[in-house]
């Protein structure tokens, strides 16, 4: 039997474009994530199986060992900055931008160029933290964990650090993208001992994967 492989994912966006990636490579989960309470998907090959949990968690249930694989959004590696993993390939997926918001009134009459010192509400302390230290801008951060938009709009921040994809969400708040940070796109991350123990197994689906990348991206 070929080494056993457990990929981690996360519902949703991520797990609904990681679907024809994991076709190419001849995996396809028996169970829908979004029908079913299964956290451990079976799927046509015995030797592989997939854990679906939280995207936050991704990267730790990898590093550790819990999965031999898996798929993580580059926020969240830029993120949780210290865990060791390899990220062997871009898999082109979950895209959208890291930006920096404001209220429409305030960017009207406001310059970047001169902040010297922001209060910013965020889900992304860390990120948003090393961004502005580059540039030499003092920071006071407020960490929140949903509805970054509505920060800005009671007084509790002057600008969020947050994802877009479209900007609808920002626009039907009245606020408006003044600072790109980066561009945000799914990972491949893997586990480094999984990478010698099962290195035939887990190369052959990278360049499974790698092939389907490069002739059919996202």
């Amino acid at each position: 039997m070929k080494d056993p492989i457990t990929i981690a994912l996360s519902k949703g966006r991520i797990f609904k474009e990681a679907l024809p990636l994991l076709a190419a490579a001849d995996i396809h989960p028996l169970d829908d994530p979004e029908q079913s309470r299964k956290l451990i998907l079976d799927t046509n090959r015995p030797e592989v199986r997939l854990v679906i949990i939280r995207a936050t968690d991704v990267p730790t249930y990898v590093e550790y060992g819990a999965a031999d694989l898996g798929i993580a959004g580059r926020d969240v590696l830029l993120e949780q900055h210290t865990v060791d993993l390899y990220e062997p390939l871009d898999l082109g997926i979950g895209r959208c931008r890291m930006v920096v918001a404001e209220p429409a009134g305030l960017a009207a009459q406001d310059d970047p160029a001169v902040w010297e010192r922001v209060r910013i509400a965020t889900k992304y302390p860390h990120i948003t933290r090393t961004h502005f230290a580059r540039k030499g801008i003092q920071t006071e951060i407020i960490k929140l964990y949903g509805s970054m938009e509505l920060a800005p709009l009671v007084g509790l921040s002057d600008r969020i650090v947050d994802l877009v994809s479209t900007g609808v969400t920002l626009r039907e708040n009245g606020l408006v993208e003044v600072e790109h940070i980066t561009d945000i796109s799914s990972r491949l991350v893997v586990n480094k001992a999984a990478m010698k123990l099962k290195h035939r197994s887990i190369h052959a689906l990278i360049q499974h994967l790698e092939k389907k990348v490069r002739y059919d991206p996202a």
